[in-house]
């Protein structure tokens, strides 16, 4: 298979995470999209790397790894951090969906992305936890511009990833931001 057949092969296979749906409803009360959530990740970590108080993380580096730190729902979708899954499990399940999506590609692009995947999952460095303070930000942000159910659970965002807002600047004041939106939110739905 050429490179470009090869390549070809992975995007088609990746269109499906298109149709994987998420807990989170977008403003018009459609059903979000994995899709549609590592779209605006990825937007966001492009923008924010760029700051002069991120200049020192590889700004590629994080936009891939926004791009490709849901490829594991490829297969058996996404599971809500509401549900609060087994950590090895949901690793397992989901490595091996990155595994084989990438198998389609060249030896050397399959270990790149199972290498920025498992770095995301680590949260070691510091351009996954940047990536990763940016995906539970998202996520917070999404919930408060969604038409939720009636039963949607917000004060669970209020907890949820704050660990990864812990430094001072842009990031922590962002989250201090959603967490007042979050606040409110809260407030409405109670009447």
């Amino acid at each position: 298979m050429s490179a470009a057949e090869s390549w070809l092969s992975f995007i088609k296979e990746v269109e499906n995470l298109k149709n994987i749906r998420r807990s989170a409803w977008t403003s018009d009360g459609s059903q979000e999209t994995t899709a549609a959530h590592s779209w605006r990740l990825a937007l966001m970590a492009g923008l924010l790397s760029e700051e002069d108080a991120y200049e020192g993380l590889n700004s590629r580096r994080v936009l891939m790894m926004a791009l490709v730190h849901d490829l594991g729902e490829l297969y058996d979708g996404d599971i809500s951090a509401v549900l609060r899954p087994d950590p090895g499990e949901k690793y397992e399940t989901e490595k091996a969906a990155v595994c084989r999506a990438v198998s389609m590609l060249e030896k050397k692009r399959q270990e790149e992305i199972l290498e920025l995947w498992e770095e995301y999952e680590r949260g070691e460095t510091a351009e996954a936890r940047f990536v990763k303070a940016l995906d539970k930000a998202e996520t917070i942000i999404q919930h408060n511009q969604g038409q939720n159910p009636p039963d949607f659970d917000y004060e669970f965002n209020l907890e949820y990833g704050k660990p990864y807002f812990q430094e001072e600047g842009l990031l922590r004041e962002l989250r201090e931001r959603i967490d007042g939106e979050t606040r409110e939110k809260c407030r409405r739905e109670r009447g």
